[in-house]
Parts: C-alpha cells; structure tokens; sequence
C-alpha cells in the first residue's frame, strides 16, 4: 500500500439537540447573529479553531475540525456556552459527520486530459477550473485531481473511506496511464 500523505482538512459535523435556542442570548465577541442575512448564529471558537452554526431549533452544525477528538472538544465547548445561556441540553444527541474533506498527494503528475476521457463520472472545464472533478459510487464520494498530483477527496462520513477511495481512485488513474 501506497503513502498517499491523506491529510483530513475539515469535518462537517451535525448535531440535534430538539430544545429551542434563543439565539439573542448568545452574543458575545465570538458570536455573530444578523437574523435578515442567515437565521442562524455563527459561533467562533478558538481553540480548537472551529466555528459552529447555530440554529434556534437546537440544530448545530461544526466545521472546521481535523479529527474526532477536536470536534468533540468544540461540541463540549459549543454545548457549555448554551447551557450557560440557560439551554436545557439533553443527555442524549448525536453527533454526526456530514462530511470529510481530506488532502491526499499521488507523487506523480496526472494527465487531466487522460483523466476526463478515460474515467466516467468526470467533468473538466480547463477554462473554469484547472482540475478534473471525478466521481465514484462506492465510496460516495468526489474529487478534484490536479496536474500536480494534489487531490481533495470530498464527502465521505469516514476516514477509512477516504483511505478506500483513494486506493480505488489511484487504481484507476494507473489502468489509464494517467500517471506520469
């Protein structure tokens, strides 16, 4: 197995609380609220650096997290600064991962053009966008692959479907001599 240097750049968590969340209440220097532009709260955290989007249904949405134990430091830290405000934080709520977006370097050029026409479920635009987008089923998930050898992987719920797709991505890229 090949060291693709897979680096994970950002994770889009979703939680639910199902309590009401008077958004009013939460300004501060680190919160923003501006209900005629967007009907959430955009809470900014420091450390870790992340930001979380508060909705008064108490649905929460984190971004901004590398790993699992860095969003679960922002839910502990976004879940202190409700129940401060008086929110009723339910013992039980799920945390779920929407979406990961990783990096990961092939070590070789790639042949975009090869790419495009080689592999189905692309699109290539070079005069919009100057990488291939590529998509594959199983894992669900899209890339962009750029004649560096860069890729973003975008989509997966799991790290060890990054790590799969990549494998299968590189496989494919070898099959059509898209690697140079």
């Amino acid at each position: 197995m090949q060291d693709f240097q897979i680096k994970v750049e950002n994770i889009v968590a979703s939680i639910s609380l199902g309590v009401k969340v008077p958004l009013k209440k939460l300004l501060d220097e680190d919160t923003e609220y501006e209900p005629e532009q967007f009907p959430g709260a955009v809470y900014r955290l420091k450390e870790p650096k992340t930001a979380a989007l508060i909705f008064s249904s108490g649905k929460i949405v984190c971004t901004g997290s590398r790993n699992r134990a860095e969003l679960n430091r922002s839910v502990e830290q976004i879940l202190k600064k409700l129940r401060k405000i008086g929110v009723k934080v339910p013992k039980n709520y799920k945390v779920e991962i929407q979406n990961i977006v990783a990096s990961a370097k092939l070590g070789e050029s790639l042949n975009l053009d090869k790419i495009a026409f080689g592999l189905e479920n692309t699109e290539y635009e070079p005069e919009q966008f100057p990488g291939v987008v590529y998509r594959i089923e199983d894992p669900k998930v899209a890339f962009l692959f750029f004649s560096s050898g860069k890729v973003v992987c975008t989509g997966a719920r799991k790290v060890e479907d990054i790590n799969r797709a990549v494998e299968i991505a590189y496989k494919k890229l070898k099959e059509i001599k898209a690697i140079e």
